[in-house]
């Protein structure tokens, strides 16, 4: 079962609800999409951590679109904190990675008005089979010993425990598995820990009016 290269693209899939036909409402899924990216391109060596902030490294091509502005987004700005590059442009991010999908043939696309009034886009995941493996490997992380488990796949574990993703990891397996996690949390790099600051940060922001 082949699965989409990049880990924006498999994280949008984890964060889609078969039942509800959608990503539900309040998930955390721009913030999630901008630390997967953080997350490739630092354990594809295009970033590098320099006291607490992502530098880019020597240039080699990422061979993906959405990848490729954020690197361009990073090497022309001055130097930021991750997670400050995590809570940036996150709508945009939903619709690069959905385009993106949509594009590659794993979901299909349908532009539909709520209420008549307010565009949104029906998402549909193609081949259901493509996320059952994706929920395979975030299982198999928890479970593998850690120097077996590849660092996508630990990335993936830490992004959706960093961004509450109950719909794949519930409390109960969060409980569970809190060392487990913050070993792959490690593995993966500086994203995980970055996300959930952003997210932590947001809320504090909103509940302070």
């Amino acid at each position: 079962m082949t699965v989409p290269g990049s880990l924006p693209q498999r994280i949008f899939l984890l964060a889609y609800s078969p039942e509800k036909g959608r990503v539900r409402m309040g998930t955390n899924l721009g913030a999630m999409l901008r630390a997967a990216a953080l997350a490739d391109l630092y354990l594809g060596g295009h970033l590098t951590d320099e006291r607490g902030r992502p530098a880019v490294g020597v240039r080699h091509p990422c061979h993906d679109p959405v990848l490729e502005a954020l690197l361009e987004e990073i090497a022309g700005a001055r130097p930021r904190r991750w997670h400050s590059w995590v809570g940036r442009r996150q709508r945009p991010a939903v619709s690069a990675v959905r385009r993106q999908l949509g594009d590659g043939g794993w979901v299909r696309l349908e532009p539909r008005r709520i209420l008549g009034l307010f565009p949104t886009t029906k998402v549909t995941i193609r081949d259901p089979r493509v996320r059952k493996e994706l929920l395979g490997r975030v299982n198999a992380a928890l479970k593998t010993p850690v120097g077996r488990v590849e660092a996508a796949d630990a990335a993936l574990v830490a992004i959706v425990a960093a961004g509450d993703l109950r719909l794949v990891l519930d409390r109960k397996t969060l409980r569970a598995n809190k060392r487990r996690i913050q070993e792959l949390t490690e593995l993966s790099g500086p994203a995980g820990p970055a996300l959930r600051k952003s997210i932590r940060d947001a809320a504090a922001s909103s509940a302070g009016g």
